[in-house]
């Protein structure tokens, strides 16, 4: 499932490539008719981000609410315009041209660095793997150049303007809601620091974390708690904090839940900017350029079960928390 950084990272580029534009709102597939019917030529005036909800707000009071889930993803093509706080690996441009399908190869100089291709700016979410083999497909079958583009695939709903179509694909929500409703909506979420990272909200997370009887490993993962943790982010957090994921969040001290905020913050920024999750630090030169490619060199503990840990040597741990998979070691986290 995409995790925050994802999901803020497409709030961005909605804010660079849509806000200011009354784009054409359809539904190929036929499923989203009647709120794009709704949305159709109008003007979009906000896009933001909390945790893993995406909300783009359009003239006459309307919210279009969007949730990828675990399959979901956002795939843009034609002139895109990069947020200038995102970086993309192999090029300093910030207006690119992408092709039909999304494929970097029309860009001198980029690449998909990483081998699940989750460092893009032309197709964020989930599934990376079904995605590239996708577009791999796409592009042998040949491209015709049109404008706009076919729509490949189950496109839920698609937005063009005059330079730019994005194509959301799997959702688990994708609706149309009033203001009211999106203030129910946050209501029921904790705070996001990529949002207002102040001493008010971190002290609001540390209030609604320090009330849970509950492992500290499922209050990670609590959106009521904090917003926009996953699998990925739970897990190497819990490491770089030497925390037991077992440990109750009541019996932990209220500095060690600051610490928690803290460091949330600092990973959450440096996967919008970067558009990967690295987690571990100090990484320079050619160590850098290894966890860009590749997911093991970047990350503690994630999927690194039955290897020794990079600290202690001690073998990574796989069990399931929350009916989610947890990755720890024993070692450094008892």
């Amino acid at each position: 499932m995409p995790e925050g950084h994802s999901v803020h990272r497409i709030a961005r580029q909605f804010g660079a490539n849509f806000v200011g534009t009354a784009p054409e709102v359809t539904s190929p597939q036929g499923r989203f008719a009647q709120g794009a019917a709704i949305l159709n030529h109008r003007e979009i005036t906000d896009s933001r981000a909390v945790g893993k909800h995406m909300f783009l707000e359009f003239a006459g009071d309307e919210w279009l609410r969007v949730h990828l889930g675990i399959y979901g993803a956002w795939d843009f093509s034609g002139e895109i315009r990069v947020d200038p706080s995102i970086q993309i690996h192999g090029t300093g441009d910030t207006h690119l041209r992408y092709g039909q399908t999304g494929e970097y190869s029309r860009v001198a100089g980029a690449a998909l660095v990483d081998r699940d291709a989750e460092d893009s700016v032309a197709s964020i979410g989930a599934p990376r793997r079904t995605r590239v083999r996708m577009a791999e497909h796409d592009a042998a079958a040949g491209e015709t150049g049109a404008w706009p583009p076919e729509p490949r695939g189950q496109v839920r709903v698609r937005l063009l303007n005059d330079s730019v179509c994005a194509d959301l694909r799997g959702p688990t929500a994708c609706e149309v809601l009033t203001p009211a409703e999106v203030e129910r909506v946050l209501d029921r979420l904790g705070p996001d620091p990529a949002n207002a990272n102040t001493p008010e909200e971190q002290q609001r997370f540390v209030e609604r974390a320090h009330k849970k009887k509950t492992p500290i490993g499922l209050v990670l993962m609590d959106q009521s708690v904090v917003a926009g943790i996953g699998n990925i982010y739970r897990a190497e957090m819990l490491f770089r904090a030497g925390l037991d994921p077992h440990a109750p969040a009541n019996s932990l001290d209220r500095t060690v839940l600051e610490a928690l905020w803290d460091d949330w913050a600092h990973l959450l920024e440096i996967g919008i900017t970067v558009g990967q999750m690295m987690t571990i630090d100090g990484l320079e030169g050619e160590e850098y350029a290894r966890a860009l490619r590749d997911r093991d060199e970047r990350h503690w503990v994630y999927k690194l079960e039955g290897t020794p840990c990079k600290r202690c040597g001690t073998n990574i741990v796989l069990e399931e928390m929350g009916n989610r998979k947890l990755y720890w070691c024993p070692t450094c986290q008892s």
